[in-house]
């Protein structure tokens, strides 16, 4: 057969596949189209499959079966569906990191990477497959944004903060909120851009105005701390509160600190533990050492030190390195529990590997006794 003929032919199944894939798009455009003309989409769709198979016969009248490699046609419908898995993927880990960004355990890498992980393993794939896919398929704000992500944090590439910057800063032209936080912070700490305070307070200021909660936790920051803005305690409790209001679990915790030191608002120790307890739900571990300290000094609530050992456990396993450093102090000393030096060093170490300066030097001083 001619070049032609092949080409012909290749066209022919292009056009056969196009016609053969009914998606629930298809119903539904039929669907609409059926009511606009008066006919119900029963009807419709038994039309469309006898004018279907009247036309695949005419076809395959004219075309010669053993030209068509099956070969070819399997490798198309696959790349098809590579490239549509890898889209879902994307959108998909926009979405985990934007709800944990929200919910205020994204400032925890290590339980977010693990998430990431997790996913990727769910669609036995891994980070430097979709890092490459994404090098290749910048065609939206979720993939430019996530490759600037995967950039910032080393997933899948080498740490790349200037790359993540200009990513950023591409999908925040686009509306992205997560790309325009992540810009805002690159300006806070010179990350790939030379440091400009001021300029890091504007893009999170929009974002917290838009009653994005992590926006008004970062913003609520920048006023304690008068990074790009005057300090001001009041209106910094202000940010975190609303945050807090929209259920961000960090936010939550730097409120139960004000109200505990009385940072902008009134001491209260019964509001401060009850904002911790509301912290330390889920996986935030920060939440959950604080809450077992208010049951260890007893803040807010009577002392018991079972359950601020079982609290300190859970958030040690989660790797934070102060409720690590926590355990290790309880086990040195014995606090209801049975003291044991290996295990405190066990603890100390762990602590101290996360750069922990306190674990640091109960280690010194155990390994020396």
């Amino acid at each position: 057969m001619s070049s032609d003929n092949k080409t012909n032919t290749n066209e022919w199944i292009n056009r056969i596949e196009e016609k053969t894939i009914i998606t629930k798009t298809d119903i539904a455009e039929n669907t609409q189209f059926s009511s606009e003309r008066g006919l119900n989409e029963e009807t419709l769709l038994t039309t469309n499959i006898s004018e279907l198979q009247g036309k695949l016969s005419q076809i395959f009248d004219k075309i010669n079966i053993k030209e068509i490699n099956p070969i070819t046609v399997s490798k198309e419908r696959e790349k098809l569906s590579f490239e549509k898995g890898f889209d879902i993927i994307v959108d998909e880990i926009n979405d985990l990191i934007f709800k944990s960004f929200n919910e205020g355990i994204g400032i925890e890498p290590k339980l977010l990477k693990k998430k990431f992980i997790d996913h990727f393993n769910n669609y036995n794939t891994n980070s430097k497959e979709i890092y490459n896919w994404l090098l290749n398929n910048q065609n939206n704000s979720n993939s430019i944004f996530l490759l600037g992500y995967l950039n910032r944090f080393g997933i899948g590439t080498s740490k790349n903060n200037k790359k993540a910057f200009n990513l950023f800063i591409s999908a925040s032209e686009k509306h992205h909120f997560l790309a325009q936080t992540f810009a805002g912070e690159c300006y806070q700490c010179g990350n790939g851009i030379t440091k400009n305070e001021k300029l890091a307070f504007d893009y999170l200021e929009k974002l917290a105005n838009k009653n994005f909660a992590h926006g008004q936790y970062r913003i609520g920051y920048f006023y304690e701390n008068g990074i790009g803005i005057k300090k001001d305690l009041k209106k910094a409790f202000h940010y975190y509160e609303k945050s807090a209001n929209n259920g961000n679990k960090m936010a939550t915790y730097i409120l139960g600190y004000c109200y505990k030191n009385g940072k902008g608002v009134e001491k209260d120790y019964n509001k401060a533990f009850e904002l911790f307890r509301q912290s330390a739900t889920g996986e935030y571990s920060n939440g959950i050492v604080m809450l077992g300290y208010c049951y260890e000094i007893g803040i807010g609530i009577e002392i018991d030190m079972q359950k601020a050992f079982e609290l300190y456990q859970k958030s040690a396993d989660l790797e934070n390195m102060v409720a690590q450093y926590n355990l290790g102090v309880m086990y040195e000393n014995g606090k209801e529990i049975t003291k044991d030096l290996n295990k405190a060093i066990y603890w100390y170490k762990k602590s101290a590997q996360q750069g922990y300066q306190k674990a640091h030097y109960r280690l010194n001083l155990l390994q020396y006794q």
